[in-house]
């Protein structure tokens, strides 16, 4: 409800911006009026904008309301699934926003371009501390748009105490009631924290001892979960799930039972990024959405919606924003894990790991669905053959 009446609250602030000012976001090198009619593909997150659910300022419709450029917008729900995507050629896009790790094999395989920072002077209001970051340490191909780190949501009618450890996600206790990470980065991320293994580790058997502990936890695990995860901790399916920090925050406002907490162990630290795909149909509508989602109004709405970190000064520096003093996305130095960035995987350790996923997600699955779809696969296929030997026979009995 309290989330609910502060995006009322920013959506009037927004019209009023827009009412009394010019447009704002427009570099001097951009004719807008030439852009009326043209439309942009965004390919983002899901859940990841401020969408106009429950009276929030709708951000992709107020861009066309400003521009006269039409969004196609579309989700992905992993890093690598918005990779394979890109990657294979299948569709256009003209604004994606991955992860870090994810943002430096982007730019190892040239599959992004460069930006032009002339079209985008709102980037003045990103801080220092995530420009030049490791995967972009020229400042040529991203700009900032979360920040965040991977916890645990638990819910506390089920849970006994305050977790302190990924342990309590291999705990014969809450066997069924565990939701983990359906993508093998994070996945393999929290077994190698516990074991004490860097997580961009580039021998083979750090690898295979994670591999080893996320086998011996799915007999715990009720799901492997992205989206998902949302329905299944706000309904009270589960008792615990590692995730993001931002989402936590939204899903412990529709369930008061939840609670958040970062393990003492380390966690993942990240910075999703928005960026152009190579080969991008519209770079110039695309740089002014980018410049557009940087203005501090339009940043302070998808911020109160998302619950994510921003690395926007001037909506940290907002009296209005709500969670400038939230202790879960901006912890002080006494309550903050130790962090480590996920780094872009060589080809061998990336081939290793996606291997040694696959085989965890095969080899005696407790998930039904696994083995709902390989015996429909093969009734389709046997099927299949008698028909085609019936009518072969029918067509020989004509001759």
């Amino acid at each position: 409800m309290m989330k609910k009446i502060i995006s009322v609250l920013f959506a009037a602030v927004v019209i009023a911006l827009s009412c009394s000012a010019s447009f704002g976001v427009t570099a001097k090198q951009i004719d807008v009026s030439k852009l009326k009619g043209t439309e942009i593909n965004v390919y983002n997150w899901g859940e990841y904008i401020s969408d106009g659910a429950e009276d929030t300022l709708d951000v992709n419709k107020e861009f066309e309301k400003e521009t006269g450029i039409k969004v196609n917008y579309t989700t992905y729900d992993s890093n690598e699934n918005m990779y394979n995507k890109i990657k294979g050629g299948g569709a256009n896009y003209d604004i994606v926003i991955p992860s870090d790790y994810m943002i430096e094999r982007m730019i190892d395989e040239d599959l992004l371009e460069k930006i032009n920072f002339d079209n985008i002077p709102n980037y003045k209001n990103i801080m220092p501390k995530y420009k030049n970051l490791y995967f972009d340490p020229k400042n040529e191909y991203s700009v900032p748009y979360n920040v965040g780190m991977v916890g645990l949501v638990y819910n506390t009618k089920i849970v006994e105490g305050t977790p302190d450890s990924w342990s309590i996600m291999w705990d014969e206790k809450y066997k069924g009631q565990v939701l983990m990470f359906n993508n093998s980065r994070d996945a393999f991320g929290i077994a190698q924290f516990l074991l004490g293994i860097d997580i961009n580790t580039t021998n083979a058997q750090d690898w295979e001892k994670a591999y080893e502990k996320l086998k011996k936890q799915k007999p715990i695990v009720q799901s492997y979960v992205m989206d998902d995860v949302f329905n299944k901790m706000e309904g009270g399916e589960a008792a615990i799930a590692a995730y993001y920090a931002g989402d936590c925050i939204s899903m412990a406002e529709n369930n008061p039972d939840l609670a958040f907490v970062y393990p003492k162990e380390g966690t993942n630290i990240f910075v999703d990024s928005i960026c152009i795909p190579k080969g991008c149909q519209n770079k110039e509508a695309a740089e002014l959405y980018i410049n557009f989602m940087l203005r501090e109004d339009i940043a302070l709405a998808n911020a109160e919606y998302m619950c994510y970190a921003t690395p926007n000064q001037a909506v940290l520096d907002d009296e209005e924003y709500s969670l400038r003093d939230n202790e879960m996305l901006y912890p002080d130095e006494e309550h903050t894990p130790p962090t480590e960035y996920f780094h872009n995987l060589d080809s061998e350790m990336l081939m290793l790991m996606t291997s040694l996923w696959d085989n965890l997600k095969i080899e005696g699955n407790n998930d039904r669905s696994v083995y709902i779809g390989l015996i429909t696969f093969a009734v389709i296929v046997v099927v299949y053959f008698i028909y085609r030997t019936i009518r072969k026979k029918k067509r020989e009995s004509m001759y």
